[in-house]
């Protein structure tokens, strides 16, 4: 090839490689191919809708196929794949007969919705008899809403377990301040830029703390937010901290405090000896400074184990600090100190900190959580067995069922038909096209017209 340009924003060569060879395996007489995503189970019993906008935006929207495209994209198969591989006539239809936009019908779930699992989430078919093969060449792209649902499905999960820990330990009044209580720390911990920018969005849906910036950038592209839906404050870091050495760290925390001297403020505090530092530093020589700031000092351990180190530092700064009592009489540290784990937090570990938290006679509103690889990358397609399968075909005039039923696999056993998603008392059940019941998937993707733009402040209110 004599000019590699642009090869990643061709639409054309966004799948699977063997995806090319489809349209010609499709029965003769086939006119349409109608497919669905679902999760088939896993980690979780519900599924936070989130992504598709953002991938019909950077990927389907408008004029996709252009001739430039098309004979950019024959050369590549060509030289990948082999002669006779490649669907030139099909995708010189969409461009003369379509304008260079997919003949595509995507129907979805609205955003923010929490769905019960093994359900139909979204629903996707071809509008032209001509372009049956585009509907599952399409999968490749489309699947990966996988890891914003994901993503969005796990950190509800540690929404629950921090909800139920402070409404058991300060009441209900301690709830104020659960949306900053697990902080996206995960930016450098992904694979990609784009990675943070999705994944991170997805967590917003649940939290308001993050310093995933792509996530706030993802957001103002691509979910036009009204108000700044992320929020973050002054931390240090170990390299501001160490380079003042190790014989002045004391002047290295004074410092956070008299450049910070309202609000939140985060230190690092483990460089050398998190213990004399929460019980010399912060509770002996810099106490009355943090006492007279209006605001609150986050300290913050970065390692060892983090159950047995949270409950040891709460220990320290308690009896250096006082504390007063919740009303379920939990232990708690004045308004101007505060704790945050922000190492090796994934769900598991959550729950082990707050289950000895709680033993230990502690609130857990006296900290807060970090996540970072756990939180946006630690998950794959398999965390809630995401699939997208064609389950309707249409052949000379006749629509047919079309499914899988390993015998190797049930759990792999896919649906038949056409379907729509209705609720019932508050659950979601997935029907044939035909039952009784409002279909709760609409049409969001129409011939290369986005039919919903919604703001993110409207797919997150859904989440509540």
């Amino acid at each position: 090839m004599s000019k590699h340009t642009n090869l990643t924003e061709n639409i054309i060569l966004k799948s699977d490689s063997y995806k090319f060879s489809h349209f010609k395996q499709y029965p003769k007489g086939t006119t349409e191919v109608y497919s669905y995503l679902e999760s088939r189970g896993g980690a979780f019993d519900k599924t936070l809708f989130f992504g598709l906008q953002y991938i019909i935006k950077k990927h389907l929207l408008g004029v996709v196929v252009t001739k430039e495209g098309i004979d950019q994209a024959e050369e590549v198969i060509l030289q990948h794949m082999g002669p006779g591989n490649f669907n030139r006539e099909g995708w010189g239809l969409i461009l003369t007969k379509h304008g260079g936009r997919l003949p595509i019908e995507i129907k979805a779930i609205p955003e923010g919705t929490l769905v019960d699992g093994k359900n139909v989430l979204m629903t996707v078919r071809n509008t032209d008899p001509d372009c049956y093969w585009l509907t599952n060449f399409l999968e490749t792209i489309l699947t990966q809403i996988w890891a914003p649902i994901t993503v969005a499905s796990q950190s509800l999960a540690f929404k629950t377990i921090i909800r139920n820990s402070l409404v058991k330990t300060g009441g209900k009044e301690a709830l104020a301040g659960l949306p900053f209580k697990l902080h996206d720390f995960g930016y450098r911990g992904v694979s990609s830029n784009e990675t943070a920018a999705i994944s991170g969005a997805a967590h917003l849906l649940n939290f308001a703390g993050t310093d995933t910036m792509a996530a706030i950038a993802l957001l103002g592209d691509y979910y036009g937010y009204e108000a700044m839906p992320g929020f973050s404050i002054p931390a240090s870091e170990h390299s501001t901290i160490t380079s003042w050495g190790k014989e002045r760290e004391t002047d290295a925390m004074e410092n956070m405090l008299d450049q910070y001297p309202t609000g939140l403020v985060a230190c690092v505090s483990d460089s050398f000896d998190i213990f004399k530092a929460c019980a010399d530093i912060w509770g002996d020589k810099l106490k009355e400074k943090i006492l007279a700031r209006d605001g609150t000092l986050v300290v913050r351990p970065d390692s060892g184990d983090p159950s047995e180190i949270v409950v040891q530092c709460l220990d320290i700064l308690t009896d250096k600090f006082g504390s007063t009592k919740t009303s379920q009489g939990y232990k708690l540290l004045p308004p101007q100190i505060r704790l945050i784990q922000g190492d090796g937090i994934d769900l598991k570990e959550t729950a082990k900190i707050l289950e000895k938290v709680e033993a230990a006679g502690y609130a857990s509103d006296n900290l807060a959580f970090g996540s970072g690889g756990a939180l946006l990358q630690k998950v794959n397609r398999d965390t809630l067995k995401f699939a997208f399968k064609c389950s309707s075909i249409t052949i000379d005039g006749q629509s047919q069922d079309v499914y899988k039923e390993p015998i190797t696999a049930s759990f792999k056993k896919s649906k038949r038909g056409k379907f729509k998603l209705v609720k019932e008392d508050g659950v979601y059940k997935t029907v044939g096209q035909t039952a009784a019941g409002t279909d709760e998937l609409r049409t969001v993707f129409l011939d290369g017209k986005l039919m919903v733009d919604e703001s993110f402040e409207t797919i997150k209110a859904r989440n509540t």
